[in-house]
């Protein structure tokens, strides 16, 4: 049965995307069975792997609204054990559509349910806010990972993501936890990014991912390439610190 890990931030520009898709990507390269499920209307996990939106015939829209299966709207990738559940603009008005459906935060759970038997692990990659799709995603998680970029305003937005898992644990899935927060966009050459190590570690504790993912240009480059960062610069930091914390997740499992 899959693992299923809801990448997750209310605040954009954190590095949730870069993580999902290389946390995915990283597992895939260690044989395990992945599929990605881009739930953020923008759609960057789709072309951060390559996946031209114009030619899609179906997504999580299709899935979450319309009754088809995941199966139907799985893509393959560059990657042999990884697959895409893409994300088109069409997910924009998901949110206020959801609202009048029955079991509407159960609806993404429902359907992954059906392939649970085919994969090691699921991974999520959110909106950048706290909507119904994101409810979507953690109502069907086993684990959260939170992406925390290392500047001034992290804290106060990790306490309220937090918050969020701990009510969604309580009111919709008891099972959910954390499975973590990593640090991303980390510069050891400022007192800043050291800080926001500190406190986190110190409100978090073992919470925080031994990983850090530190700020690479080359991270920056290869999803304009549509291209895993491993795909794009196997050699660079960036590509080794997503490795380094995919070997973490499994070791989790």
């Amino acid at each position: 049965m899959a693992r299923t890990l809801a990448v997750v931030n209310q605040k954009g520009g954190v590095g949730k995307t870069t993580t999902a898709v290389n946390l995915a990507a990283g597992l895939a390269l260690a044989e395990r069975r992945t599929l990605l499920v881009d739930l953020d209307p923008q759609g960057n996990a789709t072309t951060g792997l390559g996946v031209d939106k114009a030619t899609l015939e179906r997504t999580i829209y299709n899935v979450l609204l319309e009754g088809a299966t995941i199966a139907e709207a799985t893509k393959p990738t560059m990657l042999p054990f990884l697959h895409l559940v893409p994300s088109d603009i069409d997910l924009v008005g998901a949110e206020i559509e959801l609202v009048s459906l029955d079991n509407r935060e159960g609806r993404l759970k429902q359907a992954l349910s059906a392939v649970a038997h085919a994969y090691d692990y699921v991974i999520v990659d959110c909106p950048p806010s706290l909507g119904l799709l994101t409810l979507n995603a953690l109502a069907a998680a086993d684990s959260a990972l939170v992406p925390l970029q290392c500047e001034y305003y992290a804290m106060e937005g990790l306490a309220h993501i937090i918050k969020t898992i701990g009510l969604v644990h309580e009111r919709l899935n008891p099972s959910l936890k954390v499975e973590g927060v990593v640090l991303t966009m980390f510069d050891g050459r400022t007192s800043l990014a050291g800080q926001v190590r500190a406190e986190a570690q110190r409100y978090l504790g073992d919470q925080v991912m031994t990983t850090i993912i530190p700020r690479n240009i080359r991270l920056s480059e290869a999803p304009s390439h549509g291209k895993p960062i491993m795909l794009y610069d196997l050699k660079s930091a960036g590509s080794t610190a997503y490795l380094d914390l995919a070997r973490e997740v499994i070791s989790h499992g």
